[in-house]
């Protein structure tokens, strides 16, 4: 993800504050990786001196002076080529699940191998009933919505590889012990 292409969208419909900007930032991107606020004025910064942002007004309500940021026209040219990108299908698993499942097939006897994945299992489909829930709530927001969507079917996807592997723990263990 790219951190300034996101703050330049969130910043397009208004001007914000950095301190509004890393809310908004973590409202609309549910699910995502808070961000921190170092990261939300260092990216602001950067894309100042790109002439992708500026600064529009300096507010002092009771406190600090804020900066409220808004996109230049040449940062909504590059925030449109960024959305028309496409991004490519990760060419590498990063999963943590692929790697426990392979070290227990290389360590634990069968049965231990099929508790494990029964446990793993169990939670996915417990974090699929949470998220479920967050999307029959009525007052839920679209991004909230999307987000669930989205874990669910990376949940589902999971859910559908480990029971392949239990089918074939047993073709697995012997492949991987020869």
């Amino acid at each position: 993800m790219s951190t300034a292409h996101v703050l330049l969208g969130l910043l397009t419909p208004q001007a914000l504050h950095g301190y509004e900007l890393k809310h908004a930032h973590d409202q609309r991107m549910p699910g995502a990786k808070p961000l921190p606020f170092g990261q939300v004025y260092a990216t602001l910064k950067r894309l100042v001196r790109d002439e992708l942002a500026v600064e529009v007004r300096h507010d002092r309500e009771g406190g600090p002076d804020r900066t409220a940021f808004g996109v230049t026209e040449r940062g909504r040219q590059e925030l449109d080529e960024w959305l028309a990108t496409v991004e490519p299908p990760a060419p590498h698993l990063s999963s943590m699940l692929l790697a426990k499942v392979v070290i227990t097939l290389l360590v634990a006897d069968e049965n231990t191998a099929r508790h494990h994945l029964a446990a793993q299992r169990a939670a996915h489909l417990a974090r699929m009933r949470e998220l479920t829930a967050i999307k029959i709530e009525t007052h839920t927001a679209l991004a909230d919505v999307l987000a669930a969507d989205l874990l669910i079917a990376h949940l589902d996807a999971d859910l559908r590889w480990m029971q392949n592997v239990l089918d074939r723990v047993t073709e697995l263990r012997l492949e991987v012990h020869q």
